[in-house]
């Protein structure tokens, strides 16, 4: 076995990556078991750690791409601070160990229920700094928003999962954490009806930051965050405008939320449970039509029903029964291609972004296409 790469510099880095003689798998802190499928030496940037710049006044976040998730939300809570997008933590479903780097959160734009009211991580990422695969650092955006011209790399990278490039060092924008949360949750709902109800959530002022549907209890949450007084006042009035929809009662334990919320955001349904689990991304009101037409052995809802978890029997092709407009994701499994095939004319696209910032396919070759 070859010994893995771990550079503890951006230098090192690319010395590392001008020096590869041949495909690398690229990994943070190898919690979500993706890498290239095929052989390769391993490169991980888990050694790359520190915070380059916090500024709690500017709500602005530096930091080193291998500098582990937990020590960066410790930090950030400390002021009172957080990441707007809920970073997940996947080493419970998937069974592994290490340490999750935001580095790796980037690369696989991780994000979790609250993407529905406040982006993906993408949308709070404001700068990266990375080694291409020629080994030549690069930088792109900075401490502010801005408009740029050509490629918008801060996006690109956000969800390229190490084939464009190596991250070494990313920027955010924050935001203040929520002094209260709250759910407002129906039980005894199917699936047509919860798909419903949080419609009907979401399109209220109320302000909606998570809208789940577990099937095994039939239950709808729906999450309100802020100042207290306004969680109180929203969630009460939320709870009376979807009378109609079933028996809405408010849970505002703060403790019982967030451990609901987490197991959502982390998959916990699913964790130490045997089969594959598949992401699939669909139109919210298509929800029910895809979890009839996919069989799942277990499924629950997140983003308003625009993200289904399907627990699949080991070598299902769930592809296969998806319904046109529906894309999935292999997260746990193998037998089939991790990624969705992209149309013919976005795949030319991928493949020529390949080709500029990775002209000799070392960096995590095959695995998204």
């Amino acid at each position: 076995m070859m010994k893995k790469i771990e550079p503890e510099t951006e230098e090192e880095l690319a010395e590392a990556l001008r020096g590869a003689a041949g495909p690398l798998r690229i990994e943070g802190g190898g919690t979500r078991g993706i890498g290239a499928p095929g052989e390769g030496q391993t490169l991980s940037a888990g050694r790359l750690r520190g915070v380059t710049l916090y500024e709690p006044g500017a709500l602005t976040l530096v930091v080193k791409a291998g500098t582990p998730l937990a020590e960066v939300e410790e930090l950030l809570a400390e002021e009172g601070q957080y990441l707007p997008f809920e970073p997940p933590d996947m080493r419970a479903l998937m069974g592994t160990s290490g340490e999750p780097t935001i580095g790796g959160v980037v690369a696989a734009n991780a994000s979790g229920a609250r993407r529905i009211r406040a982006g993906a991580c993408r949308d709070s990422l404001i700068g990266v700094r990375f080694v291409d695969g020629r080994g030549d650092v690069i930088r792109s955006g900075g401490r502010v928003m801005k408009n740029v011209t050509g490629y918008d790399l801060v996006k690109l990278m956000a969800g390229s999962h190490g084939t464009l490039g190596v991250l070494s060092e990313v920027s955010f924008k924050l935001l203040p954490a929520p002094e209260a949360v709250a759910n407002v949750v129906l039980e005894g709902l199917d699936v047509t009806e919860a798909v419903v109800a949080m419609a009907a959530a979401l399109g209220t002022p109320y302000e909606v930051s998570g809208a789940a549907f577990l099937p095994a209890t039939g239950r709808v949450m729906l999450r309100l965050e802020g100042f207290e007084a306004s969680v109180s006042y929203r969630a009460g009035r939320l709870a009376q405008a979807l009378g109609k929809s079933g028996a809405a009662r408010i849970d505002a334990d703060g403790v019982q939320v967030a451990e609901a919320w987490k197991a959502v955001r982390d998959v916990l349904p699913f964790a130490g449970r045997a089969g594959d689990v598949w992401r699939v991304h669909a139109k919210p009101t298509d929800a029910p039509a895809v979890t009839e037409a996919i069989g799942a052995e277990d499924y629950f809802l997140d983003w308003g029903g625009g993200l289904i978890w399907a627990l699949m029997a080991p070598g299902s092709d769930l592809r296969a029964r998806l319904p046109e407009g529906a894309i999935a994701t292999l997260v746990r499994g193998s037998g089939q291609p991790r990624f969705h095939p992209e149309p013919a004319p976005v795949a030319a696209l991928s493949a020529g972004l390949r080709r500029q910032f990775d002209p000799r396919g070392i960096l995590n070759p095959g695995l998204m296409g």
